[in-house]
């Protein structure tokens, strides 16, 4: 009894970190960041162009809006520009700013974001491999898939929790943001960026809970089997 209780809920939080684990991979709002050009030497002038940024895996798109803080996270999602341009987030890694003088940083983000890249693949794939580990469990109680497939999906948490550790340097340490607001200022006084983290960003960690959780369930559903098996 004890036994079937532990498999049915080491099942049910194996397949919410799946479902959190492949909603944050496939979603590209891992980083929200609004640009603010209030050009105009008049303080008193309200005018500005805002730009919307948001990029996840596989995308970094951006728009030009108009700032209402009572709808500015339906427009985030639902009332965004039909014009909105989107390119490959590896290729272009907000908020670098890609110039002469900054070729080399640029260069060694798009390193980083690589590994980024392969790690998050491979815990998607890590994760999946997991869930076929355990079902192929469930029909012959066998304590040797049990375990595999625990150990996978604790693997799998692991590797996402380097994911989001590696996010968090991206955006604190290596995106230069506070240098990319110096240089635009230059020319443009009024400029400001405002940067978060998106929903994309926060499912990962809940993924991560469930799917260690899960790991941890299914390596003493493995061992409690293999116990009394002998």
């Amino acid at each position: 009894m004890k036994l079937s209780v532990a498999i049915f809920f080491g099942g049910l939080f194996g397949a919410l970190g799946i479902l959190f684990f492949l909603v944050s991979f496939g979603t590209d709002y891992w980083l929200l960041a609004t640009e603010v050009e209030r050009c105009s030497k008049d303080l008193n002038d309200s005018r500005a162009e805002i730009t919307y940024h948001h990029e996840g895996f596989f995308w970094r798109c951006w728009f030009v809006g108009t700032k209402d803080e009572k709808t500015i996270w339906k427009f985030w999602y639902t009332n965004q520009s039909p014009s909105k341009n989107c390119t490959h987030a590896y290729l272009s890694p907000y908020p670098f700013l890609r110039d002469e003088h900054n070729s080399t940083a640029y260069d060694s983000a798009i390193i980083y974001r690589g590994f980024w890249s392969v790690l998050m693949l491979l815990a998607v794939v890590t994760v999946v491999f997991a869930s076929f580990f355990i079902i192929c469990a469930a029909p012959f109680g066998s304590h040797v898939l049990y375990k595999v497939g625990g150990g996978f999906f604790i693997a799998a948490g692991i590797l996402f929790t380097l994911e989001v550790v590696m996010y968090v340097i991206w955006l604190q340490a290596m995106a230069d943001v506070k240098n990319y607001e110096t240089t635009k200022n230059k020319d443009c006084p009024g400029f400001t960026v405002d940067t978060r983290y998106g929903w994309s960003f926060i499912l990962a960690p809940v993924g991560i809970f469930f799917s260690m959780f899960s790991g941890m369930l299914f390596l003493l559903v493995g061992r409690t089997i293999h116990l009394h098996s002998n």
